[in-house]
């Protein structure tokens, strides 16, 4: 409901206080600077792992568009069970500093220069090679139907067109499905329990309530006087109801900074004032796997999915990505949302399926892999079949390395990390001066 003027300044003014995290970055790199390459290549390595850390944690953090995720598809991907998307781009800056500086006479000279070459160069070939043994499946596989209603996001919340709608079709399609588990996407019932027609929410658990289907539903739950959550409700044969909140909500959009209310009042966004769930909520149980629940762009946060991987044995086996970007329209968003979430698969191998209003609606293998989706911006069923992962008694490789020290100590390694090579850059840097560089 923004006015187009002031809704343009508002990009603008959000994209330059992102910026600024680049400009700490190369400020840093200034300082620096050195006609050698190698503590060169190290600072700019160094200060722009600290300019994405800064954007993805700061003020709550906004990754989206980090540059690791552009090696989803590139020979560094095999680095992601390792060091995750940020350590990715550290080692993405490096190379890329580096070739830049062969440009230098001085660096085509040096024999040392090309024995970095050659340990880049083998570095990627080992990428393109490394196989890592897979994580046995701790029970069979998993059919599931994800459904993308489609709601036009200008109806989504008008009580005369897309409530209704939705209602309709999610109920069938949630009573019709035969797969083990069926995922709606983001606030599919778009109304409180409170609000809904009497009975239906019953009627919607019902047929879950025996036999071997499932299904996890979003909606938003609460009340005035407590408070709103962005939440998904999980209905399994001989369980009680699950319940999961979302965690890491979007300024503006789900939560009011302060000093902000009067402007996302003219935003006029409904239900955009949430409480927070809890990082590390239990996984869903289904047919032998553990699905761990995540809404919109939780997933850009794997330092807090990884906080579900602190006891191997009760790691969840799948993620589920529930999502409406029908906010973004028919925008490189939906792609952009594809690619983080194939990250989290690679960093965790962990298989991720995603249920989506509008797109993209799929089911991403462990090994960061699309291997079913639905046509974007049709109303649909996506079927198909999802392998979990899990313990591996015999190969060992219960969790990743990424999983394991993110689980226990977030992303601390990484800012460690890249003060440290700062420091050692700057010694450098200052020895080479003393020497007359």
């Amino acid at each position: 409901g923004l006015a187009s003027p002031l809704a343009a300044v508002a990009v603008l003014l959000l994209a330059g206080f992102l910026a600024l995290d680049y400009v700490v970055a190369g400020v840093v790199l200034v300082a620096l600077r050195t006609r050698h390459p190698l503590p060169q290549s190290l600072a700019f390595a160094a200060a722009w792992l600290l300019g994405e850390l800064m954007r993805g944690t700061l003020f709550t953090g906004f990754p989206w568009g980090a540059s690791g995720y552009a090696h989803v598809d590139g020979p560094l991907a095999a680095l992601a069970p390792f060091v995750g998307v940020y350590g990715i781009a550290a080692v993405a800056a490096f190379l890329a500093f580096w070739i830049a500086g062969l440009a230098q006479p001085a660096t085509r000279a040096s024999w040392r220069s090309w024995a970095v070459i050659g340990g880049s160069a083998a570095l990627l070939a080992a990428c393109n090679i490394v196989a890592r043994p897979d994580a046995a499946n701790p029970g069979r596989r998993l059919p599931v139907a994800l459904l993308q209603g489609n709601i036009p996001q200008d109806e989504k919340f008008q009580g005369g067109t897309g409530i209704p709608l939705a209602l309709e079709w999610y109920a069938i399609q949630l009573h019709t499905s035969r797969a083990s588990l069926t995922v709606t996407p983001e606030t599919a019932v778009p109304l409180l329990p409170q609000q809904l027609p009497a009975g239906y929410l019953e009627r919607l658990a019902g047929p879950f309530s025996q036999g071997e289907r499932a299904a996890l539903v979003g909606i938003p739950l609460g009340s005035f006087e407590q408070g709103y959550t962005n939440s998904a409700l999980g209905f399994a044969p001989g369980a009680g109801v699950y319940r999961f909140d979302k965690h890491h909500l979007v300024p503006f959009g789900e939560f009011i900074p302060p000093l902000f209310r009067w402007f996302t009042e003219m935003m006029n966004i409904p239900l955009g004032d949430f409480n927070r769930g809890t990082v590390g909520q239990a996984s869903f149980a289904v047919a032998g796997q553990r699905i761990a629940p995540n809404i919109c762009y939780e997933d850009l946060f794997g330092e807090e999915l990884g906080a579900r991987f602190i006891d191997p044995t009760q790691a969840p086996t799948v993620f589920v990505n529930f999502s409406n970007i029908g906010w973004f329209g028919d925008t490189l968003a939906i792609d952009q949302h594809l690619h983080i979430s194939r990250m989290r698969a690679l960093e965790f191998e962990r298989p991720m399926v995603r249920a989506t209003n509008t797109g993209a609606t799929v089911i991403i293998d462990h090994r960061g892999v699309v291997t079913h989706q639905l046509a974007r911006y049709t109303r649909g069923v996506l079927k198909g079949e999802v392998q979990g992962r899990g313990l591996d008694a015999q190969s060992g490789w219960a969790i990743t390395p990424y999983a394991w020290w993110v689980s226990r100590w977030g992303l601390w390694p990484l800012w460690a990390l890249g003060a440290l090579a700062l420091l050692v850059a700057m010694a450098a840097a200052r020895g080479r001066r003393a020497l007359g560089d």
